[in-house]
């Protein structure tokens, strides 16, 4: 029997019980943490995998999403973020469905996806994989008809001129809330407590965490954490607000993702990408930058990873894999969906044939992330050393290392194919490249041929 296979007989195992033992609280904590005293050291070699459990399956269920954790397992994911999980409000309620982001009730489960059993059961069965589990929390706003909209007006921001609850900026489907209120701060803290006790989830991804104060999550952050140490990913980029990255685990590199567009579709030259990079690694290891390529908002807003980055984007992918940080992927990908912009609105499943293109591509790289402590993210001790070349014009190479181990990483990200030698006397020994499983000796010849937008990624031997 197969890897996959056994991991498949013991998901359906679990899923036939009726009560699922738990693992204790986390197996795997570590010393210190920026806010709560406590926190996990698993981030470091982590990679998130983003559910959009509305369009995953036809069903649109967590017990539909389910059966496709085997499948997730053998690819290498290890943090399964759910997009939200709460009910959807009605009043002004865009399309035939909602969006996710418009909440009507933070401690409530949106019906649409099953019961709130439904979503204990699968935290389970994944935290029985060896999964993480992290959910989309909306904290700076809410849709028209949330229930506090009746119980407390006075958590909402209104207009001075009406009197009315304030739309939020560009999406009159949502209201945003007055984060000067202290009740409203104290109902928010505990919302978010009730998800870690109820369903013993393993942190956030914030949406807009830059919208709201930062001394909530100041205030926020160690409440919830003395419940369990938890990952904390804020939706932010740390170059723009830097006193997030004081509480959050990881940030988004929305910058990074602008400008590697406008370098694909532009002509831009190479020089802008490194810049912007020497920024980021500017901002230490205290926190992480998550690199991705798309998401639900890119998706289905802004175009697929191939229409925004065409022949650059597997080596993107490579690139957001290896480079100091932690990798984030999109459900999806590994399909992968190239011309496929799901709806954000309606129903609009995921085309899945059956036939997972690029399983094994990623499979690869994340284990490859998750393993080899070259690659930890926000960790001192894994070194991310720019790598001078004869065509620094086209050539983006580095080298991630960790005491002896070492991970090299060539991308040509150019329309042309490249001859080109490896100049930085850093780079020795012995090597074997991750995809073809070919040894390449770097001593003395450090010279490389490759074709338009290709990647070589090697681990020392």
């Amino acid at each position: 029997m197969n890897r996959l296979a056994v991991v498949a007989v013991s998901v359906a195992l679990l899923i036939s019980c009726k009560l699922m033992p738990k693992e204790g609280k986390d197996h795997q904590q570590t010393k210190t943490s920026k806010m709560s005293g406590t926190n996990t050291d698993w981030r470091h070699a982590a990679n998130i995998y983003e559910v959009n459990v509305r369009q995953y399956t036809p069903e649109g269920t967590f017990n539909a999403f389910v059966k496709e954790l085997p499948r997730l397992k053998d690819m290498g994911v290890q943090v399964l973020w759910f997009m939200p999980i709460t009910p959807i409000a009605r009043e002004k309620m865009k399309g035939s469905m909602g969006s996710y982001y418009a909440c009507s009730d933070y401690t409530s489960i949106n019906s649409e996806f099953g019961s709130l059993d439904d979503f204990k059961k699968l935290v389970d069965t994944a935290h029985h994989l060896g999964f993480k589990v992290i959910i989309d929390w909306v904290a700076n706003h809410t849709g028209w008809d949330h229930v506090w909209t009746k119980s407390n007006p006075d958590y909402y921001l209104h207009d001075s001129a009406t009197g009315t609850f304030h739309v939020a900026s560009g999406m009159d489907d949502i209201i945003e809330l007055n984060y000067q209120n202290p009740e409203l701060r104290k109902a928010m803290t505990e919302a978010m407590k009730f998800w870690v006790k109820e369903c013993d989830i393993d942190g956030f991804r914030c949406d807009l965490a830059s919208w709201v104060e930062v001394d909530f999550w100041q205030e926020a952050r160690p409440r919830v954490d003395a419940l369990k140490p938890l990952f904390w990913l804020g939706e932010f980029d740390e170059l723009e607000n830097p006193e997030y990255g004081k509480v959050f685990d990881a940030s988004y590199s929305w910058k990074w993702m602008h400008k590697t567009r406008d370098f694909y579709q532009q002509h831009q030259p190479l020089h802008e990408l490194s810049d912007l990079l020497q920024q980021y690694s500017a901002i230490g290891d205290s926190s992480m930058r998550a690199w991705f390529t798309t998401n639900h908002d890119e998706n289905s807003w802004n175009g697929t990873e191939y229409e925004k980055y065409g022949d650059m984007a597997k080596s993107l992918a490579v690139f957001s894999c290896t480079w100091n940080g932690v990798p984030l992927i999109y459900s999806g990908q590994e399909l992968p969906l190239k011309d496929k912009r799901l709806k954000f609105f309606d129903k609009d499943p995921i085309p899945w044939t059956g036939h997972y293109e690029l399983h094994d591509f990623y499979k690869t790289l994340l284990h490859l992330h998750s393993s080899n402590p070259a690659l930890r993210g926000g960790d001192p001790s894994a070194q991310t050393i720019k790598l001078a070349t004869t065509a620094d014009d086209k050539i983006f190479a580095y080298l991630r290392k960790n005491g002896n181990d070492e991970v090299l990483v060539v991308l040509n990200w150019s329309r042309d194919t490249v001859s080109f030698d490896i100049t930085d006397t850093r780079l020795n020994g012995s090597f074997n490249e991750v995809f073809s499983g070919t040894l390449k000796e770097l001593a003395a010849s450090k010279s490389f041929s490759m074709q338009p937008w290709d990647y070589l990624v090697y681990t020392k031997k």
